[in-house]
């Protein structure tokens, strides 16, 4: 049994309430600050200002690139739900769990990595997606199903506002506008592939073998994250050692 036409029109009116409240905030509630004439005269931006980002910048839109590949739409969840036996009627509320779960979850996340370091909060919140994909991939039931539903968006809380900190840390101070663009376009070219891929794994092995490539992508990005903060690590003890010897 399908998905009807009006259930599926409101999963996605769920799916864009917080870009409509984003943009209600930038429309109503921020104002640009008075600066001087001379501080807004800056030179256009240029497609070749993007190959004089950092080798550390790279490498974090790597990692992204690779858990975006591995998080694909949040409509494969409501998918899941539905091929687990929840009734039609009700399966939209899954991406409002997510939802809730993820806005809940982002600001004691930012907290956390404030007093702890950023560097834990990422590497748990990486970890719970691989959990989440393979709560999602097993499960035959309701109950485990919004458990998995739960470690999703908890991941999605976890890690969004930390990755675009690994952007601001990496990039230029002139040149984090291309940094960001940059990311953001990796990110969303990623997020169609992988929607695409996960879409063809459904339709030709079932949905067990797509939460489980999930998993398999998501554990890569882990490595790729822990090797990453390594070397962020590794570089920052460096120079301390330096000035230690000035």
């Amino acid at each position: 049994m399908l998905l009807t036409r009006d259930n599926y029109a409101m999963v996605f009116w769920i799916a864009v309430v917080r870009a409509f409240f984003a943009l209600a905030l930038m429309v109503f509630g921020v104002e640009e600050p008075e600066r001087a004439a001379a501080t807004l005269e800056k030179p256009k931006p240029r497609f070749s200002d993007a190959w004089r980002l950092s080798r550390p910048f790279w490498a974090v839109v790597g990692v992204a690139v690779v858990l975006t590949l591995a998080r694909f739409s949040e409509a494969f969840l409501v998918l899941r739900a539905q091929n687990v036996g929840l009734a039609i009627a009700i399966v939209p509320a899954v991406m409002v769990v997510m939802n809730i779960v993820y806005a809940l979850s982002a600001y004691p996340a930012g907290v956390l990595s404030d007093r702890f370091g950023r560097q834990g909060v990422l590497i748990v919140g990486v970890s719970t997606l691989v959990f989440a994909d393979l709560i999602l991939a097993f499960t035959t039931s309701v109950p485990v199903l919004l458990v998995g539903v739960v470690f999703w968006g908890l991941h999605m809380g976890l890690t969004q506002g930390l990755l675009a900190t690994l952007v601001a840390d990496t990039a230029p101070a002139e040149l984090r506008g291309t940094a960001f663009g940059v990311f953001n376009l990796a990110s969303g070219i990623a997020m169609l592939i992988a929607s695409v891929v996960a879409g063809a794994l459904w339709d030709i092995y079932g949905p067990v073998a797509t939460f489980l490539a999930g998993a398999a992508l998501t554990a890569m990005a882990l490595i790729g994250l822990l090797a990453l903060l390594a070397r962020f690590a590794e570089g920052n003890k460096n120079v301390g050692s330096e000035h230690g010897h000035d």
